[in-house]
């Protein structure tokens, strides 16, 4: 028997999907259909825009306007559909690599505009889909196709990145944590000018093998034990915060929203 939720916002002829067992970006997809039904959205009135990656094959299963653009250039194609017609909800669904590697000049900017976008980041670690080449994100001394001996790269924090650059809602959050992600992926869809919520999602096949990382159980329990809302955290003596990784709601604040202030000044113009 279907799911009601499936039946009203998903594809199903385009279904099951294609991710690999375990892959937990269909927990993320899922969310992003709850959010949208408790806020009550039209779905015309919801655009879903993607790259390229495993995270970008999300808008081909979810059945709203949905567009299925280039690599790293999501934010581009999301900026011009908000401008031309502003009362859409936007949404962007973006992997690590195709929103901090090829398309982080886009992310930086349209958080610097505080567009109406709202950003999903699928956070794997990993570019899954073109091989399990190591990411922006992948964890320093892990391993990948093209880091056999340990990437030494510093990682991005996807989220202070946001912020750093100017957006006025940012949250982080893992695909362990369903309850708390609704929320934010709810609030982040509301708040009107550039959101973002990483999600920290696990790809149990290329880098979950490739750096013995166990089952997607096993990984899915280490997100459970390893990551803590940073205001429990403040809370905690020194020793109990050690190895800990944080989330929460970063930041929630208002700010004036680039296209409300766009069509101000044509309307002062015409004056």
């Amino acid at each position: 028997m279907n799911h009601p939720l499936a039946e009203s916002y998903f594809r199903m002829d385009k279904l099951p999907h294609i991710w690999c067992p375990g892959c937990s970006h269909g927990i993320i997809m899922a969310s992003i259909a709850r959010a949208i039904d408790r806020l009550g959205l039209d779905k015309d009135n919801v655009c879903i825009v993607s790259g390229i990656g495993c995270s970008s094959r999300a808008p081909g299963y979810m059945d709203f306007n949905t567009l299925h653009t280039t690599h790293g250039r999501a934010l581009a194609f999301a900026t011009g559909v908000k401008l031309a017609n502003p009362k859409l909800e936007v949404i962007v669904i973006s992997g690590d690599g195709d929103l901090s590697a090829i398309g982080g000049n886009h992310l930086i900017h349209a958080a610097r505009r505080n567009i109406g976008l709202t950003t999903i980041c699928f956070n794997n670690n990993i570019y899954g889909m073109t091989g399990g080449q190591y990411s922006p994100t992948t964890p320093t001394g892990d391993k990948a196709t093209t880091a056999p001996y340990g990437n030494i790269d510093k990682p991005f924090d996807i989220t202070k990145l946001a912020i750093g650059a100017g957006a006025t809602y940012a949250a982080k959050v893992t695909a362990f944590h369903v309850t708390q992600m609704d929320k934010y992926i709810e609030s982040a869809i509301a708040h009107k000018g550039f959101s973002l919520v990483e999600a920290i999602a696990v790809c149990p096949t290329y880098y979950g093998r490739k750096n013995r990382k166990g089952s997607a159980v096993e990984m899915m329990t280490w997100l459970k034990d390893h990551y803590i809302d940073f205001k429990v955290a403040e809370k905690l003596p020194p020793e109990k915060r050690e190895g800990k990784e944080l989330m929460g709601e970063f930041i929630n604040v208002d700010a004036p929203e680039y296209t409300a202030l766009y069509d101000a000044l044509i309307d002062r113009l015409k004056d």
